[in-house]
């Protein structure tokens, strides 16, 4: 016995293998089982919540937050409201999570402005952009332009923090393209407040835009036109060189 045991210890090389069990093809489809009724939950998990906030946010964009109950959102999102209350903890927490959440998706066009970039090119693309999303998610900015109406009483908090921290980094942006005679000497907050103002009105007012036109965002043909027009408008008017007063200038070159 003692010199069997003096081989294995000379000889480690010759050791039994580890007692750990070999993966057998029925351990191994069970794993792969589990891993796949595991994203199937995680999958169903993200389809209710996704339902709940499309429904929150037909709801909330149609009637505001006071308007609007947990009932009528959880029996749109076709769940219960425990179910509901599961996700979001109170009303005001699913409301502040869906603004949030849009708020978000609708500045990303506005992150893609950069020093070295031309601006008739990337101020184009924005307002495309802006345009787009008025014609995909109008309910998404009608939402925040009723909250804006309001006070943003629940929004304020991300309005004074992140939406004021990209607009201050944009400007700057805007400065310099102003400064290296890129642009016309326009006051970049006014300009950025004016790009809002003309692509979020096809969304907000679309009643208005119908009953005048006849048309809305959904016409393809009426889409290009827009987006056409918008960009002409802003970009000879931003763009063009003409002169100005002393005290545009002075405010262009403001920090």
């Amino acid at each position: 016995m003692r010199k069997r045991t003096q081989q294995a210890e000379d000889f480690p090389e010759q050791r039994t293998p580890s007692s750990r069990p070999a993966a057998t093809p029925g351990r191994a489809s069970t794993e792969s089982a589990r891993a796949a009724s595991s994203r199937r939950r995680q999958r169903k998990v993200e389809e209710k919540r996704r339902a709940i906030t499309e429904a929150a946010l037909d709801q909330f964009s149609r009637f505001g937050l006071h308007g609007t109950s947990l009932d009528q959102i959880a029996t749109l999102a076709d769940v219960s409201k425990t179910n509901l209350l599961y996700y979001f903890s109170n009303k005001e927490d699913l409301y502040v999570k869906v603004l949030h959440e849009h708020l978000t998706w609708w500045l990303v066009p506005l992150e893609g402005f950069s020093d070295e970039q031309d601006p008739q090119q990337v101020v184009g693309d924005y307002i495309r952009r802006k345009l787009e999303a008025s014609r995909d998610q109008p309910q998404a900015s009608r939402l925040f332009c009723l909250e804006m109406i309001q006070g943003a009483p629940l929004l304020s908090p991300i309005l004074v923090s992140e939406l004021n921290d990209l607009v201050r980094r944009k400007a700057t942006v805007i400065r310099n393209w102003v400064e290296r005679g890129a642009m016309a000497p326009v006051d970049p907050y006014h300009f950025i407040f004016a790009l809002w103002a003309t692509t979020q009105h096809y969304a907000d007012f679309a009643v208005q835009v119908e009953a005048v036109t006849g048309r809305t965002l959904q016409d393809a043909d009426f889409f290009e036109e827009t987006v056409q027009n918008v960009q002409r408008i802003v970009l000879h008017g931003a763009l063009a060189n003409t002169p100005v007063g002393p005290a545009m200038l002075d405010q262009a070159g403001a920090g």
